[in-house]
């Protein structure tokens, strides 16, 4: 035991200070000074990153001396810690990678506790009670920042425009007119005059024909509505209701200052902005009563997804939360299997993989996705799984998620199997690192667990970090980055279309992976990967700080194609025809292109 009288001056004033803030106020005056015995300090520079969000677990428990720490969830501030308060502790006390990252927001004095002192502290009923309440405030200040997401409703109308308006001429008749509207998929169609700009809806068609008995070729100005009354782009989606309702129409154009028609914004299209929401969206979903609602709701999300975009969302925002929307989708499968095939014979986990568990989804993805269930002997057991997962699998394809071409899907037998099983897989993959293993790891070590109450993602990760000490398998592992060719030809210009998801951001995909696993770090996004892995070397990294600002660039690229397919009622897709971009966009791929190329020449 030590005794008071031994401690060092510093330790004396490191309890004093610890006795007025919770809950080390609880400690008697020996327990506590003997805690501060073992704690040391760290000094951290304002923009520092002390744990990184889906990083490596904490190995101490972490008091603000002197200075702030702010907690960050997917990039937005939830949280601030200041003088005398903790951060860091469920990720010491679960060994789980941190949910937020903890960043100092000026030059600040940190106390570090060990790992078992803390777990000491944090198992008497003062810290318990002390715990619950700060992962109580964390996941409220969580919450708000995920509601700070835009208010569809609050955005200008030009957000939701989905297509360029539709014209006819003055003597067009009306059969043409109501084949022209439904050839287009419109509901309302202009008219060129000498006097402006006239209207015809589908509802006037209907009316004209067949209540007034308008004969089908009648010229169109016999029905049309003249003068029409517009609305400038800015004008709030709740604002175009109220016109609409003053006016008596049920359709807007939206002209600009200089007198150009951006499209027609129609009564349908406000009435279902509530649903356009991420929430209401989500809400939508997880009340769907059967398979055909649920998929009725997802048919909503492409409209959503560019709502979004146009209202400046980023895009690793926008893709988080089509993510979030999938686990949305699949989870209310998974309940609607249950109430099909009944309740699981085992604890279950239903994994995300690739995109999916990156939170680096988008509308041209594919789903790749495992199971992991307990050990059991019954044969039944898997039988049961298969089904839950095929009707899963097809449900979410129903959704837009179309089949995985090579069957990386809860239906295959090969991404589907027992708790032992699937660590295996893991240890199998670092450590014969032959080329098979290599490409298989390279999809299933990207893993969330997204629904299901198996224990699975510890043990997973615990195989994960033994990756640096294998260096074949790394060396293995960088070559799926570096061997991915470059789309730019001998003389380092674009030409023709290319796959930018494959040619430019996939390389990225891969060497992230290759530096968060190479220095033990687990990691779940892209980015978040080459910040931990960058934060870890302790030295600034040109290549890593230009990887990062290149894979946002082209994610916000390919997302603009795939808004753009969606508005001319295509399938997104990752091919872009480079002969057809603006020359500045099209020089902003091309150097992206070359950081990719370079960041390849430099693995081993």
């Amino acid at each position: 035991m030590t005794d008071s009288k031994q401690l060092p001056d510093r330790a004396k004033k490191t309890a004093r200070f610890l006795a007025y803030y919770r809950p080390f106020d609880s400690l008697e005056k020996a327990e506590l000074e003997r805690l501060a015995a073992s704690i040391t300090e760290q000094n951290v520079l304002a923009g520092e990153t002390v744990l990184f969000e889906d990083g490596a677990p904490g190995e101490y428990l972490y008091v603000v001396r002197d200075g702030t720490v702010e907690l960050l969830y997917k990039g937005q501030v939830v949280d601030v810690i200041s003088d005398g308060h903790m951060f860091g502790h469920p990720t010491l006390l679960t060994g789980l990678a941190p949910q937020f990252s903890a960043r100092a927001r000026e030059n600040t004095k940190l106390y570090l506790i060990p790992r078992d002192v803390s777990i000491d502290l944090l198992s008497r009923p003062e810290g318990v009670v002390y715990f619950a309440h700060r992962v109580r405030d964390m996941l409220l200040g969580a919450a708000r920042a995920m509601h700070a997401l835009p208010d569809v409703r609050s955005t200008g109308v030009s957000s939701i425009l989905r297509r360029h308006p539709v014209f006819c001429e003055l003597g067009t008749s009306v059969g043409a007119v109501t084949r022209l509207m439904s050839t287009e998929h419109v509901t309302a169609i202009l008219v060129r005059t000498r006097d402006g700009l006239g209207i015809v809806t589908d509802s006037d068609l209907r009316d004209a024909v067949l209540a007034d008995g308008v004969s089908r070729d009648d010229p169109i100005s016999s029905i049309m509505t003249m003068p029409v009354r517009t609305i400038p782009p800015e004008t709030l989606a709740r604002e175009a209701g109220i016109e609409m309702l003053e006016a008596g129409v049920s359709h807007l154009p939206v002209v600009d200052a200089q007198g150009q028609i951006l499209g027609i914004v129609s009564a349908d299209s406000l009435m279902t902005l509530d649903a356009l929401s991420p929430f209401g969206l989500r809400s939508s979903i997880a009340s769907s009563l059967d398979e055909d609602e649920l998929v009725e709701a997802a048919m909503r999300l492409p409209d959503l997804f560019v709502t979004l975009l146009d209202a400046h969302l980023e895009a690793a925002a926008l893709t988080r939360i089509v993510t979030l929307l999938a686990d949305s989708m699949t989870i209310r499968l998974l309940d609607l299997a249950k109430e099909r095939y009944g309740d699981p014979p085992v604890a279950y986990a239903w994994l995300a993989l690739g995109s999916c568990a990156r939170g680096e989804l988008t509308l041209a993805s594919d789903q790749d996705n495992a199971l992991a269930y307990e050990d059991t002997d019954d044969p039944d057991v898997d039988a049961y799984f298969e089904r839950v997962a095929t009707l899963v699998n097809a449900g979410l394809a129903r959704c837009g998620f179309r089949l995985d071409e090579s069957g990386v899907l809860a239906q295959d037998k090969r991404w589907r199997m027992s708790r032992t099983a699937w660590i295996k897989v893991f240890s199998t993959c670092i450590d014969t690192w032959t080329w098979r293993e290599v490409m298989r790891a390279s999809i299933s070590f990207d893993f969330r667990h997204v629904a299901g109450d198996l224990s699975i993602v510890r043990p997973l990760a615990e195989v994960m970090r033994e990756a640096p000490q294998h260096g074949g398998f790394l060396d293995s592992l960088a070559k799926t980055a570096s061997g991915i060719p470059s789309p730019l030809g001998f003389r380092q210009r674009l030409n023709g279309p290319i796959d930018i998801k494959k040619s430019g951001m996939l390389p990225i995909e891969n060497m992230a992976r290759y530096y968060a696993l190479s220095t033990g770090i687990i990691a779940a996004t892209t980015d978040q990967r080459l910040a931990a892995a960058q934060q870890e070397s302790r030295k600034s990294s040109a290549t890593i700080d230009s990887l990062r600002e290149t894979f946002a660039s082209l994610s916000h690229l390919r997302l603009r194609h795939h808004a753009n397919a969606i508005r001319n009622g295509r399938r997104p897709d990752d091919v872009v025809d480079t002969a057809v971009l603006r020359p500045l966009t099209k020089v902003t791929l091309q150097e992206a292109l070359k950081t990719v190329a370079a960041a390849q020449k430099q693995l081993p």
